[in-house]
């Protein structure tokens, strides 16, 4: 698990820089996907899960 867990977090802070620096290219696609999958795999999936759902739902029910 802490082997993982430290995939993660380089992951996710290649992905800020990516994100920061404004060019997204296919190797940096590639990076976010991994850490999604990665992400997946943690304990915290549920939590995203039910996070993303919920957002979903209140997304949902407003009427413009």
């Amino acid at each position: 698990m802490a082997i993982s867990i430290s995939v993660v977090l380089l992951l996710l802070i290649l992905a800020v820089i990516f994100m920061r620096n404004g060019s997204l290219k296919v190797s940096h696609a590639l990076v976010c996907m991994l850490l999604g999958f990665y992400l997946a795999c943690t304990s915290m999936a549920p939590t995203i899960h039910n996070g993303l759902d919920a957002t979903a739902a209140l997304v949902s029910s407003l009427r413009p």
